[in-house]
């Protein structure tokens, strides 16, 4: 069966999504012990969340690239996740959705969130012809994230090192059955409409 070109996949249950971000192990560590992220963590700067545990590891290079060395999956509350997606606007001004590019530099402005859908990965980590959600938290999102939305998270760096080591091995059976079982999110109608270009 064909996949939407654009759509909400992720690890959920009737009350949570769990999302990707990857931080230096001096914000990761802490935040993974104490289960919510620590005072280090600005909550003044855009953050972003993947729903795709896949394009997490494209983007940290299976937890390598210096920064992102420790991969976190961060359990929030489907409440706030779907504030944040009725609060957001596209991050690229896109002719089909906006009427001109001065009415979306004001939703931008106006916006707490931002979306951008980017090709999702297969396990080489090279695009697919689908795209996953990142979300962009900045302002009251990303307090409100930090300190609100936030029910547990989980170092899950080994994890990656693991399915990474099994890809490397070209054991790919395995390695595809380590991964988080991602479902597509029953997002309520009309929730994303002006979030897709």
């Amino acid at each position: 069966m064909q996949q939407p070109q654009r759509e909400i996949r992720a690890v959920h249950t009737a009350s949570t999504v769990t999302v990707y971000q990857a931080y230096a192990p001096e914000i990761g560590g802490p935040a993974a012990r104490a289960g919510r992220f620590p005072a280090a963590w600005k909550r003044d700067r855009m953050t972003w969340i993947k729903p795709s545990f896949l394009w997490m590891m494209y983007r940290c290079g299976w937890a390598t690239k210096e920064g992102q060395e420790t991969v976190l999956a961060v359990e929030i509350d489907r409440e706030g996740f779907e504030w944040a997606l009725r609060n957001a606007c596209l991050s690229s001004y896109q002719p089909g959705v906006h009427p001109d590019r001065a009415t979306w530099q004001r939703e931008l402005r106006r916006s707490p969130t931002r979306v951008q859908w980017d090709p999702e990965r297969d396990l080489h980590l090279q695009p697919l012809p689908y795209r996953s959600l990142q979300l962009g938290l900045a302002g009251e999102a990303a307090r409100r994230y930090a300190d609100e939305w936030t029910v547990a998270i989980r170092d899950v760096t080994p994890l990656a090192h693991e399915i990474h080591a099994l890809v490397r091995d070209d054991d790919l059976d395995s390695a595809r059955g380590l991964l988080p079982r991602e479902e597509p999110y029953p997002a309520a109608e009309g929730l994303l409409s002006s979030l897709q270009p």
